[in-house]
């Protein structure tokens, strides 16, 4: 398989014309290959196989099928109903809110985002990307989507940088200068690390039904990230396509860019985003080419590495 275009992406990360999209496979690079996730001894994050079986675990889930296991909005469902959304929070929380030593990859884009704002999307709850960048002394806007949260369901909480409160905004009368501020847009929502307030999950069935719907409509995502996506190339890491509701968003996406036939088609019929994926299968590789993205078998780690050989 030939090899991503490290001199371009890391050209074009540099000029802030590409958004890059985190998945939680991006978080596999701070463990150690082949080593499995335990509440009490991990010091990384769980894959969500890996979290849907911890809360089957704790809630008696009723099937020892593994494909139910390794569901985790069936599984967190049902750990909803049995318990309350309160305690699903807390137990959410408890998980995430822990100190993780950042991944290669956040580190790297906290560096780029000198060079030049960034949007960043992800749909990881954990709070990885925001330590880097305080890390690197980095400032940042945090923008959420709260399903969960009724009170506020119709629109998005916005953390201005140095905020320790967000502002409820309807997402299409949201405004940030992408110019001048870098943001890290939580699609799924957040772990709330500091106040353990605000924290918010899209997470069970009927949140990605809410979510998905408001994605139709077009009332989940901000209309300034849609006109900033536009005119970008995406970058997606740590995504696999196996999982449907990924696939929704994508499709979505396409369907709200206005005049585009596709997000990752310009006009010359060019490639004009990529996907780093560890091992995607045969069907993913289908998927992802059907999308106009070029997907590339690279570990996350080594992904990074050569970017930074590029960057200068």
């Amino acid at each position: 398989m030939p090899e991503p275009p490290y001199g371009e992406i890391a050209d074009l990360l540099k000029k802030g014309q590409i958004v890059p999209f985190l998945g939680a496979g991006v978080n596999f690079g701070a463990r150690t290959p082949g080593a499995t996730w335990s509440e009490a001894t991990a010091d990384f994050l769980p894959s969500g196989a890996e979290l849907s079986r911890y809360l089957a675990s704790k809630v008696n889930f009723p099937s020892q099928d593994p494909h139910d296991l390794c569901d985790l909005a069936k599984v967190s469902s049902y750990y909803s109903e049995m318990l309350g959304r309160r305690r699903l929070r807390e137990r959410l929380s408890q998980l995430f809110c822990r100190p993780f030593d950042v991944c290669s990859i956040h580190a790297y884009l906290a560096e780029i985002a000198a060079r030049a704002p960034l949007l960043i999307v992800t749909t990881n709850y954990d709070n990885l990307t925001e330590f880097a960048f305080n890390q690197a002394g980095r400032a940042f806007d945090r923008v959420i989507h709260p399903t969960d949260r009724k009170e506020v369901e119709a629109s998005v909480l916005w953390w201005k940088y140095g905020a320790t409160e967000p502002v409820a905004v309807e997402p299409n009368r949201l405004f940030v200068d992408l110019k001048t501020t870098t943001v890290i847009y939580k699609m799924h929502g957040t772990a709330d690390c500091a106040l353990n307030k605000w924290d918010s999950y899209v997470i069970t069935e009927d949140d990605y039904v809410d979510f998905l719907s408001r994605m139709t409509s077009q009332t989940a995502v901000p209309a300034l990230f849609m006109r900033h996506c536009r005119a970008r190339n995406f970058l997606f890491l740590g995504y696999g396509l196996n999982d449907w509701n990924l696939r929704v968003i994508l499709r979505n996406l396409e369907t709200a860019l206005p005049g585009a036939e596709a997000p990752a088609e310009v006009e010359d019929g060019g490639m004009r985003s990529w996907a780093i994926q560890f091992h995607p299968s045969e069907f993913e590789v289908e998927l992802w080419r059907a999308r106009g993205v070029k997907v590339y078998d690279v570990d996350i780690n080594q992904f990074v590495q050569r970017l930074r050989e590029q960057t200068g």
